[in-house]
């Protein structure tokens, strides 16, 4: 009589105590999976300057990327400098316009 009482006892127990602990603890899981914080981008900034082919009305900017890499786009217009330092801009017509 014992054995069939602790037989009957124990899934009762295990289902009353026991399953909702385990079923609490998945759904959290999940619940935190869907809240994970993404690693920050980029900034636009950053990119800009590393960037010479990104057009940008940052004038320091500007003047970084031409130092750097001889070549920068201001406000739309690409810039270059020649080998002489100076700079300059290809027209519609592909001449010069030194600045």
């Amino acid at each position: 009589m014992t054995n069939i009482l602790l037989i009957l006892i124990l899934p009762i127990v295990f289902f009353v105590f026991l399953f909702p602990i385990f079923f609490y603890s998945k759904r959290n899981k999940k619940s935190a999976k869907k809240t994970k914080i993404s690693a920050p981008y980029v900034t636009f900034l950053k990119e800009q300057v590393f960037n010479p082919d990104i057009s940008t009305d940052n004038w320091e900017i500007h003047k970084l990327r031409l130092e750097q890499f001889r070549r920068s786009q201001y406000k739309g217009l690409t810039f270059f400098v020649s080998s002489e330092n100076r700079i300059y801009y290809l027209s519609e017509e592909g001449d010069k316009v030194y600045c």
